[in-house]
């Protein structure tokens, strides 16, 4: 069955890190690319970056540029999000997601099969 498990959100101060995963089940990297997204309280759903690791390339939007990346490990079949330099803008509900293509194509939600059930992270003082 396939399926995607976050964890790893949480409560951070401004300038703090955090790393979130995304576990993958069902199926392997090499064949799908990887998503995160993120939706904050009264905003759309949101793409943050993504990540094909059969092609080894990992994308970013503007804001998150220099402060978040993402990494893969094919031995344990995860994805992680490390973020640094967290800021309150960044609170939001963060999802990983399973792309139709092993390329990243776009934030599209509708090329994205299966999602996480979502991770929470609190950035505040």
């Amino acid at each position: 069955q396939l399926q995607l498990v976050e964890s790893g959100g949480g409560l951070v101060q401004p300038g703090g890190s955090l790393r979130l995963s995304c576990a993958a089940y069902g199926f392997t990297l090499d064949n799908s690319a990887i998503g995160w997204f993120r939706q904050a309280p009264g905003k759309e759903r949101e793409g943050v970056g993504c990540i094909s690791s059969s092609l080894g390339m990992t994308y970013y939007v503007d804001s998150v540029e220099g402060r978040f990346t993402i990494s893969g490990d094919n031995a344990k079949n995860t994805v992680y999000l490390q973020m640094n330099s967290l800021k309150a803008e960044d609170t939001a509900v963060y999802y990983c997601a399973k792309g139709m293509y092993y390329w990243c194509s776009s934030y599209d939600r509708a090329e994205y099969d299966y999602w996480g059930q979502g991770t929470q992270v609190t950035v505040s003082l």
